[in-house]
């Protein structure tokens, strides 16, 4: 039977004999391996390729089984790769609490550092195999799990990527309890249930969104027919395309210096936005984006969006100015559908969240300022268990508009 290790030492066995056969002279083993056993595999793999007289005319070879398995780690739709294990929601919601809520919440709807895992479906969805809110019409901010057709895909990314500081540590069994914690949130299973290996399958019949999913044959099919009308051009083509990126500047700082919280190896490392942006070519900066990325993973991110005492008092004094004009109040009622406010707030009636009256009956017209920091960062506690996500994709001005909206009579 084939362990990591075994895989491993025969991949660098081939390695190093096709190494050897090019540089005509021996190489060091013992500073490549960290065993004895490794070490002896690795050479019986060698000497074993050596007496089938390889030569390697064609460079190249068909992989191997085991090569194959080590690559071959993901979970397809048929469940086939699936590891066996079981989870239940209880357990699911304890590892959710220690290693998934600091970044999407405790009910995995904060969208402070990436969008919103849950929210938008319904129990009507949960029988049609199709998300309503998906439709244009709806203009419903889209979750993960509105969108994802399939579990398998929610396991496989779990159990591969999570959690972001740590990938690969969450055993099988925490990825099916933390795969049912959130079908659970998102009233696919019950409180009570236990995923496993053996019935996966049948959640699958319940997901939200399972005949969501449109196949287009020229993305899909090597032989498909392209979903474009435009022709090929290889060389000297008309209006050649500039790949740029950029970070809108309102994001810029908004949860602390993003080089400081990304990961230090992959194609993402993260940009010092504590520095003016970046000028030139991508790959003239790469070292200094690295660079930059390992000298602060370790340390606290700044947020450098903090207002000064007159700017505060500039936004009270704006904010006590409740006068609004009606071009104004439909940017606001914009806004707030744009944002998926109306979700859980109604104009006089309470929802899952009070009312915009019963906030302003809270909040007088002095504590504008407190008002425009609660929308931005969200809360729990006050209203109600369910906590308010953050909204740090709203521009200030926005922020603006909504608050002195609320603070007015023109909801009642």
């Amino acid at each position: 039977m084939f362990t990591l290790n075994n895989v491993r030492a025969l991949t660098v066995g081939i390695s190093l004999f096709v190494a050897q056969a090019s540089i005509a002279q021996p190489i060091d083993i013992s500073a490549l391996t960290s065993t004895p056993e490794e070490q002896a595999q690795i050479e019986a793999t060698i000497k074993k390729m050596a007496e089938q007289k390889l030569t390697f005319q064609n460079v190249g070879r068909d992989a191997l089984k085991v090569e194959v398995q080590a690559w071959d780690i993901d979970v397809r739709p048929d469940f086939q790769g699936l590891k066996p294990g079981k989870g239940s929601v209880a357990d699911g919601e304890d590892v959710w609490a220690s290693k998934c809520a600091s970044c999407h919440g405790d009910f995995g709807e904060s969208n402070k550092f990436f969008a919103p895992l849950l929210g938008g479906t319904t129990e009507d969805d949960v029988k049609a195999g199709r998300v309503s809110n998906l439709r244009a019409e709806a203009n419903v901010p889209s979750t993960t799990m509105m969108k994802i057709s399939t579990v398998s895909t929610l396991w496989d990314f779990i159990y591969r990527a999570m959690p972001w500081n740590a990938p690969k540590s969450l055993t099988p069994d925490e990825t099916y309890a933390v795969v049912a914690y959130l079908l659970s949130e998102a009233s696919v299973v019950d409180p009570d249930f236990e995923l496993t290996d053996s019935n996966i399958a049948d959640v699958q019949k319940r997901m939200p969104n399972r005949d969501g999913m449109v196949v287009y044959p020229g993305l899909w099919h090597a032989k498909g027919k392209a979903d474009t009308q435009n022709t090929d051009c290889m060389q000297d083509c008309a209006g050649q395309a500039k790949v740029v990126s950029a970070l809108p500047e309102h994001a810029r700082n908004m949860n602390g210096n993003y080089a400081a919280q990304m990961r230090i190896v992959g194609a993402a490392i993260g940009v010092n936005s504590d520095a003016p942006k970046l000028t030139g070519k991508p790959e003239d900066n790469a070292v200094a984006v690295r660079t930059f990325a390992k000298q602060t993973v370790n340390d606290n991110a700044k947020n450098v969006d903090v207002k000064s005492d007159d700017d505060a008092s500039e936004d009270d004094a704006k904010a006590s100015d409740t006068s609004m004009d009606a071009a104004t109040q439909e940017k606001v009622k914009t806004i707030l559908s744009t944002n998926a406010c109306t979700s859980c707030h109604a104009a006089t009636t309470k929802l899952v969240g009070p009312s915009f009256k019963e906030i302003s009956e809270k909040y007088s017209e002095n504590d504008a300022a407190k008002l425009g920091e609660k929308i931005r960062n969200g809360g729990a506690g006050v209203w109600g268990a369910i906590p308010m996500p953050p909204q740090p994709g709203i521009a200030e001005g926005d922020i603006s508009l909504v608050t002195k909206w609320i603070l007015s009579a023109e909801h009642d």
